[in-house]
């Protein structure tokens, strides 16, 4: 019931989204989706990813099935594209096989599956559609964040974050300076956050074939959670970013007729902040920084992992923060909201699982006052916090190791203790 009850609400909000979507004119979540069946994919790594994510509940001999059949369903459209001479730019040569195998499994599910086995492979190809639809609804959200705020807030993000040194603009020197290898090294980790989840998540349901059931909490979930909440404080507080606001933008968005002016990343700026109007197609996502959070989960989840998925995790948070940064994509403010909106909706899922007892409230409760309490003071106090950066710099990373600390203290009192091993009675000699 629980499932079927979110199925339904996730299916009514992708409807809401489509109809937004199109309100604007423009493909939302379904269409988009539905596009990819036959039209190339806008990310091909993303739905190999979300193919393996599902055949965590097949047998070893399913899976190869099901990637050989992924395969050469994607060399079938190679072949055809190449003989009607297709030459789109955009998108990906491969993708659809995996979404073909993913929606036939789902068929197989309802009609050769029964019982616990029908509830099983349904949940496993419930997980990789999510995933898909996740980074489509987000697709939209972002467009329509750029429609209904015609105005942002970059100006006192910028001004606030003057009491953190102004990292965007040294991390985007030191970018310049390390060449375009590190560059296309740092673009890589930034675009494939999803691709590094699905690695760590994999790991966490390894066990799934063989136990037959799904672990009460993993990444997944986390990284859902925060794609669904992120957007709405988009909406109450929308800002594009230093190489939109104060550079020559990106992505085809943005440009110097919309900037301030063009001082990123070599002049931070000194200006009196007020709300500045922007175009109406560079999305309104920095606050908080969702990537960060992101890759935030991404490190907590592999903590649990062997060493070498332990390092992954924390090169992944450590390259996200260079690239969010030095790409002028972010404003340390945003880096520092990310990771204390990670901490809290982490903590709000496992404090659910547990029962919501006294030590979950309040770790949560914690998390989101500090989290409401930045966005509070980037608006109201951002030229306060330009002007006393060794009162207000300290203070804003002191609020961020407060919930660090809050958390791993918590959860670690959450996790179970392992018994003592019982040692034998000492038995009477005999004589």
């Amino acid at each position: 019931m629980l499932w079927a009850a979110a199925g339904v609400a996730v299916l009514g909000f992708l409807i809401t989204l489509e109809i937004a979507a199109r309100h604007y004119g423009l493909p939302g979540p379904i269409t988009s989706q539905v596009q990819e069946v036959v039209f190339r994919p806008k990310s091909g790594p993303l739905l190999y990813a979300s193919m393996a994510l599902m055949m965590v509940v097949l047998t070893r001999r399913e899976r190869f099935i099901a990637a050989g059949a992924a395969i050469g369903i994607d060399v079938g459209f190679f072949l055809v594209r190449w003989a009607v001479g297709d030459k789109a730019a955009e998108g990906h040569p491969f993708g659809n096989g995996a979404l073909w195998v993913i929606l036939g499994c789902a068929v197989i599910a309802v009609t050769r599956r029964t019982g616990p086995e029908r509830v099983l492979l349904l949940k496993g190809v419930g997980l990789a559609l999510l995933l898909v639809a996740g980074r489509k609804t987000g697709d939209t959200w972002l467009l329509i964040t750029s429609k209904t705020r015609p105005t942002v807030l970059d100006q006192y993000v910028a001004t606030a974050d003057h009491a953190l040194g102004d990292p965007s603009w040294l991390a985007g020197r030191i970018v310049r300076a390390i060449g375009p290898i590190g560059a296309h090294v740092l673009d890589f980790v930034y675009i494939q956050l999803a691709v590094a989840a699905v690695v760590v998540t994999l790991f966490q349901l390894r066990h799934v074939a063989v136990e037959r059931r799904f672990p009460r909490h993993h990444l997944v979930r986390t990284f859902l959670a925060i794609g669904l909440v992120g957007p709405a404080i988009y909406m109450i507080f929308p800002v594009v970013g230093p190489v939109f606001a104060y550079g020559p933008g990106a992505f085809g968005t943005g440009g110097g007729h919309w900037a301030v002016a063009d001082l990123w990343p070599d002049t931070p700026p000194v200006n009196v902040p007020h709300p500045m109007p922007y175009d109406q197609l560079t999305p309104r996502n920095c606050m908080p920084s969702l990537h960060t959070a992101w890759a935030t989960a991404i490190f907590i989840h592999s903590r649990r992992g062997p060493r070498i998925l332990r390092f992954a995790g924390a090169f992944w948070l450590v390259a996200t923060l260079g690239a969010t940064l030095g790409f002028g994509y972010h404003y340390g403010a945003d880096l520092i909201a990310g990771v204390v909106f990670t901490l809290t909706i982490e903590a709000a899922l496992r404090a659910h699982d547990r029962g919501w007892d006294r030590s979950g409230i309040q770790l949560v409760a914690h998390g989101a006052t500090v989290f409401v309490a930045l966005l509070v003071s980037y608006r109201c106090l951002p030229t306060e916090m330009a002007d006393h950066p060794w009162v207000f710099g300290p203070l804003l990373v002191l609020a961020m190791i407060s919930v660090i600390y809050g958390y791993v203290r918590t959860t670690r009192l959450w996790e179970p203790k392992a018994a003592p091993a019982s040692r034998p009675e000492p038995q009477p000699e005999l004589v």
